[in-house]
């Protein structure tokens, strides 16, 4: 045993002993090695931030939301006003649906309001209790609706960022009164959203809340436009939103179809969207790999023919051909070995160079850089696996020379 673990100490240190004679050839070699292992690391990162950042963005525009609305058209379909969402349609999804925590509507129209004497198009919006904890609003000055205030006609409004800034600039808007319409409201608070939405929502840039009893002044009557229903966990989402459409479908008329939605169906979009994109870029990694494994092999192969007369002294003097072998295929497996750890360290150390920097750049509410500790090791695995894939034929090549003919070589 003890000439056999010696044989395999020497046989190492001449591998790297070589290598360490060709610094510049054996680098060079590496560079496609160190390049294909960090992009696995870095598109899994990428992928990874990616659905993260999808799913933080959609929890803060409120988890596990189910939202139901009358379609304004459909083919086919004569709407009546009695088959607009009502609040008794409402309170029967809170009583009837145990697994919907919390419910609330909306109704919202297109105003004006006059402030200082000067007239803003605003979004006017009803909402009913629980509306602020379901689309996670955040007030950040004044305060938001009471109880008295949402279930009464007390004449209060809460106003966006945005819409304080350019109606009432320069003070403080809680306390101000504004003209909506016939009615004059005061400001009670000023919100924003959590993340932005973008308009893709009833909230606004140019949003103004008003309790929802008081919409039926500009609208003539109270029904709901959208009803949203927040699950209790993220797998009722989908029972919640069969419930929803079933309660909706048994209180009106059944050839009126409800548009019913979660945002699951997004996320779940957004999750095999980054699936496909990693895998493809993947995909383009592990070709960068096999093509650095394609250059392993040839410089393997041209080291073989320069070290012929070496290979044949070696045999020479009782090396066998199992030493030559593992000797060239040690230093295929260093070099791509070597390679993959130097690529695996750039790509760790972007990210946190990423990260770090994020404290003192505006960079998103939410983004976060997880870094996959299994794309580390399945970039190492694949690297070395190139490099014995590919230093096999220059390492079988060299351990098959005649020891006569390897001398005789010019």
């Amino acid at each position: 045993m003890a000439p056999s673990a010696i044989r395999w100490s020497e046989t190492w240190h001449l591998a790297i002993e070589a290598l360490r004679a060709n610094r510049v050839r054996a680098a060079l070699t590496m560079l496609g090695v160190i390049i294909g292992s960090a992009c696995i690391v870095l598109v899994v990162t990428v992928g990874l931030t990616g659905r993260t950042f999808v799913r933080h963005q959609i929890e803060a525009v409120g988890s596990n939301i189910v939202f139901a609305s009358l379609p304004q058209t459909s083919d086919g379909q004569i709407v009546a006003l009695g088959d607009e969402i009502s609040p008794a349609d409402l309170e029967a999804v809170r009583q009837e649906i145990p697994q919907a925590v919390r419910v609330a509507g909306t109704n919202d129209i297109h105003m004006a309001i006059v402030a200082d004497g000067k007239t803003w198009p605003v979004i006017l919006i009803g909402v009913t209790p629980e509306f602020q904890q379901i689309r996670n609003l955040i007030v950040s000055r004044g305060r938001y609706f009471d109880d008295g205030e949402l279930s009464g006609v007390s004449k209060v409004c809460v106003l966006s960022e945005h819409l304080a800034q350019v109606a009432l600039p320069g003070r403080d808007p809680v306390g101000q009164t504004i003209h909506v319409g016939e009615l004059t409201f005061t400001v009670i608070g000023v919100f924003r959203e959590r993340i932005d939405t973008f308009g893709q929502s009833e909230i606004r840039g140019d949003s103004l809340l008003i309790p929802f009893p008081l919409i039926r002044y500009y609208t003539g009557d109270a029904f709901i436009v959208t009803l949203y229903a927040q699950a209790l966990r993220p797998e009722d989402v989908p029972l919640v939103t069969q419930r929803v459409s079933q309660v909706l479908r048994s209180r009106h008329r059944p050839e009126i179809e409800y548009d019913v939605e979660n945002l699951s169906s997004i996320l779940d979009m957004s999750r095999r969207i980054s699936f496909a994109l990693t895998i493809v870029l993947l995909l383009v990694a592990s070709l960068a790999l096999v093509i650095s494994g394609i250059g392993i092999m040839n410089i393997m192969l041209v080291t073989v023919t320069e070290r012929t007369r070496e290979i044949g002294l070696r045999k020479a003097i009782g090396a066998r051909p199992k030493e030559i072998l593992y000797q060239f295929l040690f230093e295929a497996i260093l070099i791509s070995g070597v390679g993959a750890i130097i690529g695996i360290v750039l790509a760790v150390v972007i990210p946190l160079s990423v990260y770090i920097l994020g404290r003192f750049l505006p960079l998103p509410e939410g983004l976060s850089i997880p870094i996959s500790w299994l794309s580390v090791v399945l970039a190492f695995v694949i690297s070395c696996g190139i490099g014995i894939l590919f230093g096999y034929l220059p390492a079988r090549t060299a351990a098959r020379l005649e020891p006569v003919d390897s001398l005789r070589f010019e």
